[in-house]
């Protein structure tokens, strides 16, 4: 634990939010069992229901979530064990303990109230992309990695919460705003993954990617085949970047 006599030295700061980082995720991870499972917004939580909105994935996509929880918490536990007053590691802390914090409460708030559920996972999208973007060159399996996986899926997830939150309040049909999100998204994933070359950025946005074409290959063929022309692409990029 940090020396309170010496509150000011920059390696007892940087124990402690290694400290923090590994109870915020502890607490991210533990959330879920403790909730109802989500898979979605609840189409009753607004005002013009939206049965299967196009934008959001078939819910078999959302098992990626297992990856991330464990793939976090061995991050913040390897952090704290063997780099927790190292400075490259410290960089981004602030930024992924401010976007799992909010993750720890976020499925409660979104069974609740998708708006303000929705302005947090934006918000928990700027951390996890403040981190990544600050994540370390070594120990990437352990860092940039889990970072990247976590930043990519909840690229897509803030496209899709808000997608879904506009044709809920009747900004436009569930068609056009679906449209809109998977432009929104691309425009976002794609240059943020020639930015940061971080294979398992891409490759969380190409799984959401294609749980969109599965969700509506039968029904809206145009929008899933763009949809998984964005996803291959995606896959393409990753692949090149892991061979780099």
């Amino acid at each position: 634990m940090p020396d309170l006599e010496h509150p000011d030295d920059p390696k007892d700061t940087a124990k402690l939010k290694a400290v923090l980082l590994v109870v915020a995720t502890v607490a991210f991870v533990v959330t879920p069992f403790l909730t109802q499972p989500f898979t979605g917004f609840d189409s009753a939580q607004l005002p013009v229901p939206v049965e299967e909105p196009p934008i959001q994935p078939e819910g078999y996509a959302f098992s990626i979530w297992g990856v991330i929880y464990l793939w976090l918490l061995g991050s913040a536990g390897y952090g704290l064990i063997k780099r927790d007053t190292a400075e490259d590691w410290d960089a981004g802390r602030w930024g992924l303990i401010v976007s799992i914090a909010i993750g720890a409460s976020w499925i409660a708030i979104a069974l609740r109230d998708p708006v303000i559920a929705t302005a947090l996972i934006w918000v928990m999208l700027i951390g996890a992309l403040w981190a990544l973007v600050r994540a370390p060159q070594r120990d990437r399996a352990w860092n940039a990695l889990p970072l990247g996986l976590y930043a990519g899926w909840l690229t897509a997830a803030s496209c899709v919460a808000l997608g879904t939150v506009a044709m809920g309040y009747g900004l436009g049909s569930p068609v056009a705003i679906s449209w809109a999100g998977l432009a929104l998204a691309l425009a976002i994933a794609v240059p943020l993954a020639r930015r940061l070359r971080v294979p398992t950025y891409p490759i969380a946005v190409a799984w959401a990617l294609f749980g969109v074409v599965v969700a509506n290959a039968a029904t809206l063929t145009a929008f899933a085949v763009v949809a998984g022309i964005g996803a291959a692409g995606l896959l393409w990029l990753a692949m090149t970047q892991a061979r780099a």
